[in-house]
């Protein structure tokens, strides 16, 4: 049996440790590394046989993306610790300094797979007719072309640089990239260092024209170097490489900021010229100019990465062709709820008759966004809330608020301006709701407010009725395509009570009491996970069925990893599915062998946070316990930030989290990877023509059941349902042999 089929397959047995890695530091994993260790396996996409050409090449290229904010965020927050002398240890025993050396060796190893990677697939993708061409492989009619496009769409936005005495060096932004070069006057063979910047704004990769069915391309850098002589006339090129800074992105903001607005403003314009931390240069480079480069940027040796291939691995999602559905995934259209379409699309109707929850990107966010829209034209609704953490640039969510707005109706948005790498996109929401007439508060300085919740308060009658929506993901439509996250609808009066106790403190800064349905981070919501937890292994130490199955992107937070153990240790089976980084170590004798975790990584990226408790019962029971949340299981997210942990009462809506969203993620064996307690992650692959369960798959082919209505839940597969029933199965049996071997009676 697969051991990454974690509904059916036994724990597998623990291995023992000495006791200091038991009981000391080493019993958390590094989350450094393991957040390497999860781009590894984004990587790992990129030669899945199972996965589209393209598909892989846009892994690859994501792979990249990851590690550039990595390095952009994490690393350069190390590299400030380690150059302050701050020896501070991590959970996991380690200074600074080791952290960086030990990311340093493995992200160089990641950075030269990436290339290996990317010239197998070149030449998968030449076969398919998709060509990456050099100047070597140009005809002459490739030379006319690129001529006119350099003319007419390149040399008016370059502005080659000569690098001396009344020329320094120029500035270059992050994520820049540039050509370096040494160049020789024909004239009298003086030497002149210049540099070229290559636009950001113009495409890494320049279309050939080919025959039918071919799409060939030349790499921007490419271009120019064929092109020199119209930039320098009068020098032949003596020597050149191409390089591209990464620098320290984190935003400091003033404490005591009297616009905070403005003040982020501010501090992204000084994101772009933060420290650089990483320099990719180009192999071959003449030593005098690498040298220059290098003193000019302020770099080390060991900040330096000589890339043999590709620079800008990211930009290879310039190459994944909308126009080639033969090598990319087979196209799903997300289904709509059947009692919205019921109710002729009334969404406040649908919602009155029952509590929905929506699994996106499987149902449609073009729900969420209906939901607002019909708000924001609904003459009885009075008044909406809604948090935004991460939007579109163009977001129809903030459309339907100015709409709603600009009606008259009262909508407050709480716009988080400290969405990293989104703050530019979220200060010009804020300010166009300001225009439209919307209240537009920004939380708080040292909290980041993640949670997503939106209200709508609407008259019915002589009542207020206030609509709530909970979600795990960001109100974010095109994130929304490829996030697997959850739209929990209710017009429940506590839950919209509670809802509005949360607006009222982002807005008034007084925390809520009395939360009747809610725990919210940094004050309720640790302390409710850490007390279920508890609770589960009272269940075990009783002699009652205890388990926990738990669903999060990432988990360091070493209060709730040490109570995951003493649950572990008291009897509790828990299993985790972790996408990305996790610090808990699974498998080890006397600390954690009733735990196992695994990651799930294909075409959807899992994001919804779920946490399960047997309560008693074991899982899956009809008498669990359900949540859902907006928060990982990190210090950030239960100590610095606004989270929401949401309990499911709704019998359809536990069903369908336990016996399909949960038992699908925990029975997946095609996309899984077990963690192993030495913080390796092992993947089985099929033998021959086994087929294994993918859990994206089950849910692109099977409707959900929320939202069907009794008579449509009836053709819902439950993946629970079919686990107790093969488990009665096996039990029935197991008795029947037991029984046989006392009677010596033979059995079929």
């Amino acid at each position: 049996m697969t051991q990454s089929d974690f509904l059916k397959a036994p724990f597998p047995a623990a291995i023992a440790l000495p006791p200091e890695e038991i009981t000391g530091p080493r019993r958390f994993f590094n989350r450094e590394l393991s957040w390497l260790a999860f781009n590894w396996r984004v990587l790992d996409e990129a030669s899945n046989p199972a996965v589209p050409l393209l598909e892989r090449l846009r892994f690859l290229s994501i792979s990249a993306t990851n590690l550039d904010e990595f390095y952009m965020v994490r690393v350069a927050g190390l590299r400030q610790l380690a150059r302050a002398g701050n020896a501070a240890l991590s959970e996991d025993g380690r200074t600074p300094l080791d952290q960086l050396s030990l990311i340093n060796a493995d992200a160089r190893g990641l950075m030269a797979m990436q290339q290996t990677v990317f010239n197998r697939l070149k030449k998968e993708m030449e076969e398919q007719g998709i060509t990456i061409l050099t100047r070597s492989k140009l005809t002459a009619r490739d030379l006319k072309h690129l001529e006119e496009h350099f003319l007419h769409k390149v040399f008016p936005v370059l502005s080659p640089l000569a690098i001396d005495p009344a020329h320094p060096f120029p500035f270059i932004p992050n994520l820049g990239f540039c050509l370096a070069l040494e160049l020789e006057r024909v004239s009298d063979r003086r030497t002149l260092q210049a540099l070229l910047p290559i636009p950001q704004q113009i495409s890494r990769f320049v279309v050939l024209p080919g025959n039918p069915g071919e799409h060939r391309v030349l790499p921007l850098e490419e271009l120019l170097l064929l092109h020199l002589n119209m930039l320098f006339p009068g020098y032949t090129d003596r020597g050149h490489c191409s390089f591209r800074v990464l620098r320290d992105s984190d935003l400091e903001v003033e404490d005591e900021a009297e616009d905070l607005v403005r003040e982020f403003e501010t501090a992204l314009k000084r994101r772009r010229r933060g420290d650089v931390i990483r320099l990719k240069i180009s192999t071959g480079a003449p030593e005098e100019l690498r040298a220059l480069i290098m003193e000019e940027l302020g770099v080390a040796t060991d900040e330096v990465v000589e890339v043999r291939g590709l620079l800008g691995v990211a930009d290879l999602k310039e190459l994944i062709l909308s126009n080639r559905k033969d090598l990319l995934w087979p196209s799903f259209s997300p289904r709509v709820p059947e009692r919205v379409e019921d109710h002729d699309g009334d969404m406040f109707a649908a919602i009155r008759q029952k509590d929905m929850l929506l699994h996106h990107p499987y149902e449609t966010f073009d729900m969420v966004i209906r939901f607002l829209e019909q708000a924001a034209r609904d003459p009885n609704v009075l008044a909406i809330k809604q948090t935004l953490y991460r939007t579109s640039w163009d977001s129809p969510v903030v459309s339907a608020l100015c709409e709603a707005a600009e009606a008259g109706k009262s909508v407050t948005a709480l716009v988080e301006l400290k969405a990293r790498f989104d703050e530019a996109a979220n200060i010009r929401q804020s300010r166009r709701l300001e225009r439209a007439g919307a209240h537009v508060v920004y939380g708080f300085m040292h909290l980041k407010t993640h949670a997503k919740i939106s209200t709508v308060v609407r008259r019915e009658g002589e009542n207020l009725v206030t609509y709530t929506h909970y979600g795990t993901g960001n109100y974010h439509p095109i994130t929304a395509r490829i996030y697997t996250d959850l739209s929990f609808f209710t017009c429940d009066a506590a839950l919209g009570r509670d809802a509005t106790k949360v607006f009222n403190y982002l807005s008034g800064y007084v925390q809520p009491e009395g939360l009747e349905n809610l725990a919210i981070s940094p004050t309720t919501l640790k302390p409710r996970l850490l007390d279920l937890i508890a609770a589960e292994a009272d269940h075990a130490r009783a002699g009652r069925p205890a388990q926990i199955w738990g669903k999060i992107n990432s988990m360091i937070e070493p209060e709730v990893i040490d109570a995951l153990y003493a649950a572990s240790q008291a009897g509790v089976q828990i299993s985790l599915v972790v996408r990305g980084i996790c610090g808990l170590r699974p498998g080890v004798q006397g600390l954690s062998e009733n735990i196992r975790v695994k990651s799930v990584v294909g075409r959807f990226l899992e994001h919804s946070r779920i946490v399960c408790f047997g309560n008693g019962h074991g899982l899956p029971s009809d008498q669990a316990r359900v949540f859902f949340s907006s928060a990982d299981w990190m210090g950030r997210n239960l100590n610095r930030r606004v989270e929401t942990l949401v309990e499911a009462h709704n019998p359809t809506v536990k069903d369908q989290i336990v016996g399909q969203i949960m038992a699908a993620n925990m029975a997946d064996t095609a996309q899984s990877w077990v963690l192993q307690p030495d913080g390796q992650y092992v993947r089985e692959l099929p033998e021959g023509d086994r087929v294994l369960f993918n859990c994206h798959r089950f849910f692109m082919e099977n409707p959900s059941l929320s939202g069907r209505g009794t008579a449509g839940a009836k053709d819902v597969p439950r993946l629970a349902a079919l686990y107790k029933d093969s488990l009665a199965e096996e039990t029935q049996a197991d008795t029947a042999m037991l029984q046989a071997a006392q009677s010596d009676e033979p059995t079929a």
